[in-house]
C-alpha cells in the first residue's frame, strides 16, 4: 500500500513538473523585427539566436548586443522595442481570449531600456500587466511609454547635450498614463511627462524639462507587421549554445 502511494505521488510530481515545462515553453510573441543580434535565455538556461519570425517563450530573458533594436508582438497584439544593451525578461504572458480574468503579464526590465505599446490584456485590464525594473514597478493605464535604466552602462545612448543618462530609471508617456511604485513612494505620469527615480528607496518624481534621451531604431521598425511576418510554425533558430 504505501509502495502504490509513493508511486501515486511520485506521478503527480512528474505531471506538475511537466505542466510546467509545458507553461514555460509556449510561444507568447514573435521577433518582427531586428538590427544586429539577439539572444534568448530560456527558462533551462540553453541559449539561443534569435531570428525575424523566432518565437519567444514564456519565461525567456532577452539579450541585445550593441547596436542592435528588436521589435517583439506579443499574443494580444503588444508590442515591445529593445534598446541596444538590453536585458529583459518575459517572467509570464498569459493572455485568456475569452476569460480576461486569468490574464497576467509580468515583464522585468534588468538593464537598458524599451518602449512598450499597450495590447488587448492592457486595455481590458490594467492590473493584469506589470514591468518590474530594479528601482520601481510600472503599472500601465493604456499606454504607450518608454522605460531606460542606467547603472554604469549608458554611455552610448544618444543624447541631444551629448551627456550620457544619470543611473536610475528613466520613463516618458506617449499615450495613456503609467504608475511609478516603489518603497519611497507612487508617482502618475500622463501622456508627454516625463519621470525618474534613481533608486528603490527614493520616490519616482516628475522631471519638468525634457532629458534629451534619444530612441532612434531602424526607420522600418516603424512599419505594420504582415502577415508573412509573424511565426506559425514555432521558432526560427539560427545556433544554440548550451
Amino acid at each position: 500500500m504505501a509502495r502504490r502511494l509513493a508511486l501515486w505521488w511520485m506521478a503527480l510530481a512528474l505531471l506538475a513538473i511537466a505542466g510546467v515545462a509545458q507553461a514555460q515553453s509556449q510561444a507568447v510573441g514573435t521577433v518582427t523585427h531586428l538590427s544586429g543580434l539577439l539572444t534568448a535565455r530560456h527558462a533551462d538556461g540553453t541559449r539561443t539566436v534569435l531570428a525575424v519570425k523566432s518565437a519567444i517563450l514564456q519565461g525567456d530573458t532577452l539579450i541585445t548586443e550593441r547596436g542592435t533594436y528588436t521589435r517583439v508582438q506579443f499574443l494580444d497584439d503588444a508590442e515591445i522595442v529593445l534598446r541596444p544593451g538590453s536585458e529583459v525578461v518575459v517572467a509570464k504572458y498569459v493572455y485568456d481570449e475569452k476569460k480576461p480574468e486569468n490574464d497576467s503579464v509580468a515583464i522585468n526590465l534588468v538593464k537598458g531600456g524599451l518602449r512598450a505599446v499597450t495590447g488587448l490584456v492592457g486595455k481590458r485590464n490594467h492590473e493584469a500587466v506589470n514591468f518590474d525594473t530594479p528601482t520601481a514597478t510600472i503599472g500601465i493605464r493604456g499606454t504607450n511609454f518608454g522605460a531606460l535604466f542606467c547603472q554604469n552602462d549608458c554611455g552610448a545612448v544618444p543624447t541631444t547635450n551629448g551627456t550620457p543618462p544619470q543611473n536610475g530609471l528613466h520613463v516618458d508617456v506617449v499615450q495613456g498614463a503609467i504608475v511609478l511604485t516603489n518603497p519611497g513612494g507612487t508617482q502618475l505620469f500622463q501622456a508627454g511627462q516625463f519621470g525618474f527615480t534613481p533608486s528603490m528607496q527614493v520616490p519616482p518624481i516628475i522631471v519638468p524639462v525634457n532629458p534629451g534621451i534619444k530612441f532612434t531604431p531602424p526607420p522600418s521598425f516603424s512599419t505594420p507587421v504582415s502577415p508573412s511576418q509573424q511565426s506559425t510554425s514555432g521558432q526560427a533558430v539560427d545556433c544554440v549554445v548550451r
